[in-house]
């Protein structure tokens, strides 16, 4: 592993996601091991702060914004912070730059990179074309189910594109799964790497389980926005009643614009809102079962906190959490409602089978440590320095390699 002097451009830090998560673990990765490290990111203002090896520098984004979501915006004019911003790149002196995506943060590293003419390093972290498409099919809900189909594929393909477009501006990709690895390298032609996930067992544990009744706690935790497919909680609910399925409840933890709809339409549901550290531990390990209905996630690491938190999970087969169960040992992948709520009945009238894949579930996710992952991702930045012909065949053998994580 090369230490090289990274300006580190993410477009969520603060927040509460996978991408805000993974950013603050690549900042503490690197001030554990005193690597220099620029970490640029919105804040509630713009200012500039130094901490050991970590130099921080936060913008405020104005009013002149998109919001998707609560945590979720885009600064149309972010363009402004470009003087001051560049001030700071010259005073640091990147050897590269890493973006996470193509918003206001993303926009800003991609332009430092082409101005101070440093390499480019990417991370492909959300299926952004996937999350348009939910979005618009849900705006366009009211047009016959063929026109809304014909519509919504069109737009996703039109926004894949122009992501790839976006991400082939950089010389290294990373991904965090093998079927946006092949992708990535595919369609753009440079070496593409997997940047995984980590996990803290300590803190996601069995033992932090707390319990005062004996309902069957099925749980749910991430954004409650269309693209993670929500909805599904309420026909899931109706799936397992008629099932016969008695003393059951749901615990679904996070916010978003669905959560009003989810508590007037789930009666047997408690939705505490987000929760974070011990409280958050604390609701996963007193969960029975996990569901994650979204096919768009690229990674998924509420289900490895469940996991280790030695809860069965039930995964989408679309997208990147599939890749983190193994069905039929640590949880189920499911393709569709039925086999969702076959697979929770399962778990509900076997609690035998229930208890041992709680335990391959915790011992499953053992192998994610957060200090793999960036040693790996620091590895895959050599590629920015290889001759040119060596880095554009490196994405061939990818895909056979991405597994290993």
């Amino acid at each position: 592993m090369t230490p090289r002097r990274v300006a580190f451009f993410t477009d969520s830090f603060h927040e509460v996601n996978g991408v805000a998560l993974t950013s603050r673990e690549f900042v503490r990765f690197a001030r554990r091991r005193s690597i220099p490290l620029l970490s640029v990111h919105a804040g509630a203002t713009t200012r500039t702060a130094y901490q050991g090896s970590i130099l921080t520098f936060e913008f405020d984004r104005g009013p002149v914004r998109w919001t998707l979501e609560k945590d979720l915006a885009i600064d149309f004019l972010s363009l402004r912070h470009r003087r001051r911003l560049t001030a700071v790149l010259k005073e640091f002196q990147p050897d590269l730059i890493h973006i996470t995506g193509p918003g206001d943060a993303g926009i800003l590293g991609a332009l430092a990179a082409w101005q101070l003419k440093v390499p480019l390093a990417a991370s492909w972290h959300t299926n952004l074309h996937e999350f348009a498409g939910r979005r618009l099919a849900r705006f366009l809900s009211a047009l016959p189910d063929a026109v809304r189909s014909r519509t919504v594929d069109l737009a996703e393909r039109v926004a894949l594109d122009r992501c790839l477009w976006f991400y082939g501006l950089a010389k290294v990709l990373f991904a965090p799964n093998p079927e946006l690895v092949e992708l990535l390298g595919r369609r753009t032609g440079k070496p593409a790497f997997l940047m995984a996930r980590g996990i803290d067992t300590e803190l996601f544990s069995p033992e932090r389980r707390i319990r005062q009744d004996d309902a069957f706690v099925i749980g749910y935790v991430g954004r409650l926005s269309p693209e993670k497919n929500v909805r599904m909680l309420v026909d899931l609910d109706r799936s397992l009643a008629s099932a016969g399925m008695r003393n059951y409840r749901f615990l679904v933890v996070g916010d978003g614009s669905e959560r009003p709809w989810l508590r007037s339409v789930l009666p047997n549901a408690e939705l505490p809102g987000i929760l974070r550290g011990e409280e958050l531990a604390a609701a996963y390990a007193s969960m029975d079962a996990f569901v994650f209905p979204s096919f768009t996630d690229t990674f998924g690491n509420v289900v490895l906190e469940a996991m280790a938190s030695g809860v069965p999970a039930v995964v989408a087969s679309g997208g990147g959490p599939k890749f983190l169960v193994q069905n039929g040992a640590t949880g189920y992948v499911a393709s569709d409602l039925g086999e969702f709520s076959r697979a929770i009945l399962q778990l509900y009238r076997d609690p035998h089978q229930r208890s041992e894949m709680a335990k391959q579930a915790r011992d499953s996710v053992q192998r994610f440590s957060w200090n793999s992952v960036f040693e790996q991702v620091y590895g895959g930045y050599d590629a920015c320095f290889e001759n040119p012909l060596r880095s554009r065949s490196a994405s061939r053998f990818l895909p056979g390699t991405a597994h290993s994580v």
